[in-house]
């Protein structure tokens, strides 16, 4: 990196205004106070650093999310200058802290593009925060300064020397603005994978100490290897993205793009790093300029003779996978979350941009063109079928608002903010649902069997499908790009409800699939929501009660033993009540996560051992003495340890485990183990139980004494006592419960619970419909054993 520091310093900072208002109105600066709000923070904080790496100064960033709520994000940048301000006579680094629109972004030499436009961002981030340090490595020394809530409350201080430049600024948000403080590991995980594809060469590291996951993104191909990526589960049409890049009147573009068997168009635009989900002129310059050259060079071609038609926009973005990124000294966004583009004069620039790449490109590249232009060819072909299957649907009133399809039982309510709409698996649940229904505001559609996997159908095909055409009818939005409406839609509530069985699981998958990819507006406006009917029926005398889940069911128990049963120790001691029941709910969570670890072929012995001799101190797995003394013990209860190492990177000992006399297969146990979160999780329960293992207990009332020779066995022992009387029955249809009772677990607005649908991250989640209902059955199957260990109730 070439590093002149002399080219920043505090006479690059430009001053506009203070900083005010930024803590009564926050929404006005990062969009909400929700989750949204809070991660915009972040964003704030590692843009500051993308700057220094777009200008040609960093190449490494870190963040790191620690268990006390605070985030760290450290970078190697020049570092914030530090020297005197000469027109607001503090250091330049408290001037960027706490005036609201500083920074070296306004005159287009400190930074000749920026992401940051109003140099808002690191100050509300400070004004936003309960406190905040910041340190700088500069000029050969290391500086501090804390502030609180905007605050300064320490003069700069000067720490000590340091060959290193760079930035780290350590922050907790302030939970009297935000509505919920905890950051979300993979939603920060995907900007920061974003902001690596977008900034070619950057390394970026976030580590979560809560649940000790940690990730590392670099990518040397830029945005080529974001459409690489997005690629990675379909069949593409060529082998490598096409990328096109140059710069005109200071602005430079960026873009690349793939086409794959697909019949959907995926596109993202970036300005200065910036996500603008909403588009822009830079998307329209890419959509015009694509559309004209391949219509150019298809009526020079030798298809032309069969095929006369002028492509459509939609013909050649079908099955289109594109990154469009631009940046540019002055950028318009909508809003400082700047979800739109809005410099006028990019449009050309991209368009003529992309026009002459693309005459290049497809001089050079007979075979990738010709491949494009039979995937385009076929689309307009199917756009002409589905117009015909469309007008055909029109003209027998399928597609029409007033035309309601015969299966519906429609509510009375027509304002769809207080409507609300069933989409119910089968006749039976259907029949149950339109009894058991408040038919003012709730209407019931149910559908035949398993709908059409619309991941694998172009649009002609989907429409011939009657379920689907149903339920198009009955939503009253229409469908496709130019006729779809959400504004059109007669219930704000789209509720799906089907079995909690493997066939109910997957008909909702495919319920979900058709509304991600034909009806992403619905989710948007956060109009779609998944039932949750309960799992079990628990009858004690007179009472019934309905349970959700296992967890559920666990506590129920537990509260009926601890009012109704006792420990009693050999000393006489009593555990009851409110701590008998904590036990016992420790042990259920206990035992459920035992259950996912030996999935993973750990055996149920071993973490019961590893819980005893307090796991959690990971000392005894490093030091010879304390490792030796831990195998003898092993060695006593019947397991046999072999290849025992220590790994020379970690300092820790590896070794592999078998269970004597069980036949079972050797496991690993490893640093990679021992740090995993299953295993936190687990030996974290195992906190409230440890002091019951080897005692002798007795029941109160009871004359039997019994061992507990493990955990598991106290459990399985007051767990049947707690049954006893009870009448319990697990469901596994909707259809088994009547009319009354669906109304009381899962429809009923006052005690319901549901599930609304968003979407987070649109990569991940294209990601996985595209796995799990695309063509390619590799990636499914390798998905499938990653997360089978996941699997807490599998139905055969």
């Amino acid at each position: 990196m070439n590093k002149q520091m002399n080219s920043y310093g505090a006479s690059d900072i430009k001053v506009l205004e203070g900083l005010k208002a930024v803590r009564k109105r926050p929404s006005m600066y990062i969009g909400n106070t929700g989750p949204e709000g809070l991660h915009h923070l972040v964003y704030e904080v590692v843009d500051n650093s993308i700057d220094e790496a777009l200008a040609g100064y960093c190449d490494q960033i870190d963040v790191h999310l620690f268990s006390d709520g605070t985030v760290e994000v450290v970078d190697n940048g020049r570092g914030i200058p530090v020297e005197m301000h000469e027109g607001e006579h503090l250091p330049a680094l408290e001037v960027v802290m706490t005036k609201l629109h500083a920074g070296g972004k306004f005159d287009n030499k400190t930074y000749t593009v920026s992401g940051g436009l109003h140099g808002v961002g690191v100050s509300v981030v400070n004004a936003l925060s309960e406190f905040l340090e910041v340190e700088v490595y500069r000029n050969g020394h290391v500086y501090h300064q804390r502030y609180e809530r905007g605050e300064t409350k320490s003069t700069l201080k000067e720490l000590g020397d340091t060959e290193r430049t760079g930035t780290k600024i350590w922050f907790r948000p302030d939970s009297t603005i935000f509505d919920n403080i905890d950051f979300d590991f993979e939603t920060l995980s995907k900007r920061m994978r974003e902001l690596s594809f977008l900034t070619s060469g950057v390394r970026i590291r976030i580590a979560d100490e809560r649940i000790g996951k940690k990730k590392e993104f670099h990518y040397q191909g830029g945005i080529k290897s974001f459409v690489e990526y997005l690629n990675k589960n379909r069949e593409v049409l060529h082998p490598k993205p096409v990328y096109i890049t140059g710069t005109k009147s200071s602005i430079i573009v960026d873009v690349a793009f793939q086409y794959n068997n697909s019949y959907k168009e995926n596109i993202f635009t970036f300005a200065n790093n910036i996500n603008t989900r909403e588009g822009g002129s830079h998307l329209s310059g890419f959509k015009a300029a694509l559309t004209r050259s391949i219509n150019l060079y298809l009526q020079n071609s030798p298809l032309s003779k069969n095929f006369k038609e002028k492509l459509s926009g939609d013909d050649v973005r079908e099955g289109l996978t594109a990154v469009i990124s631009v940046k540019l000294p002055n950028p318009q966004f909508e809003g400082q979350t700047k979800t739109k583009l809005g410099n006028s004069d990019v449009k050309g620039y991209v368009e003529t941009l992309v026009n002459e790449g693309l005459a290049v490109f497809f001089e050079e590249n007979p075979s990738v063109i010709k491949a494009i232009l039979g995937k385009v060819i076929d689309a307009a072909r199917a756009r002409e079928a589905a117009r015909k299957a469309r007008d055909l649907a029109r003209r027998k009133g399928i597609l029409a608002d007033h035309s309601l399809p015969g299966k519906l039982a429609d509510c009375q309510e027509r304002d769809p903010g207080k409507s609300e709409i069933f989409i119910v698996e089968g006749d039976s649940a259907g029949g149950s649902a339109k009894q058991g229904r408040d038919r003012r505001f709730q209407a019931i559609l149910p559908l035949k069997g398993k709908i059409l996997n619309v991941e694998k159908a172009r649009f002609d095909r989907m429409i011939s499908s009657e379920e689907i055409r149903t339920m198009i009818a009955a939503l009253g939005t229409g469908i496709g790009e130019k006729d779809f409406k959400v504004e059109s839609l007669r219930y704000h509530k789209v509720i799906i409800m089907t079995d909690a069985d493997v066939d109910g699981a997957h008909i909702r998958t495919l319920l979900l699939t058709f509304f991600f990819r034909q009806m992403p507006d619905v989710l948007e406006h956060g109009y779609l929501y998944v039932a949750q009917p309960p799992l079990y029926r628990v009858v004690d005398g007179k009472v019934e009660t309905f349970l959700k889940t296992e967890v559920d069911l666990h506590r129920l128990l537990s509260r009926r033993i601890a009012e109704r049963e006792a420990l009693v120790a050999e000393d006489g001691e009593k555990i009851r009540g409110e701590r008998l029941r904590a036990l016992l709910e420790g042990l259920a969570k206990f035992y459920d996560g035992v259950r996912s670890l030996t999935r993973k072929g750990y055996s149920v012995r071993f973490v019961e051992f590893l819980a005893e001799h307090d796991g959690e101190d990971k000392r005894q797995f490093k030091e010879p003495d304390a490792m030796l003394a831990l195998v003898e013990k092993l060695g006593e209860r019947g397991f046999q340890v072999d290849d025992l190492r220590q790994d020379e990177e970690t300092g820790y000992y590896h070794f592999t485990v078998r269970e004597a006399g069980n036949g079972g297969q050797p496991f690993t146990v490893d640093w990679e183990f021992l740090s995993s979160p299953d295993l936190r999780k687990v030996l974290s329960e195992a906190r409230q139980f440890r002091f019951v293992s080897g005692k002798r207990f007795k029941l109160e009332g009871s004359d039997e004494q019994k061992v507990i020779d493990s955990p598991k066995d106290l459990l399985d022992e007051l767990t049947d006592r707690g049954k006893k009387g009870l009448s319990i029955q697990r469901y596994k249809g909707l259809g088994e419960m009547n009319p009354e009772q669906l109304w009381i677990t899962t429809m009923n607005p006052e005690k319901r619970t549901l599930l609304q649908v968003k979407i987070e991250d649109f990569v991940e989640s294209d990601d996985i419909f595209t796995i799990l209902m695309g063509d390619k059955v590799e990636p499914r199957r390798d998905f499938i054993l990653r997360h089978a260990g996941e699997v807490s109730d599998l139905d055969i």
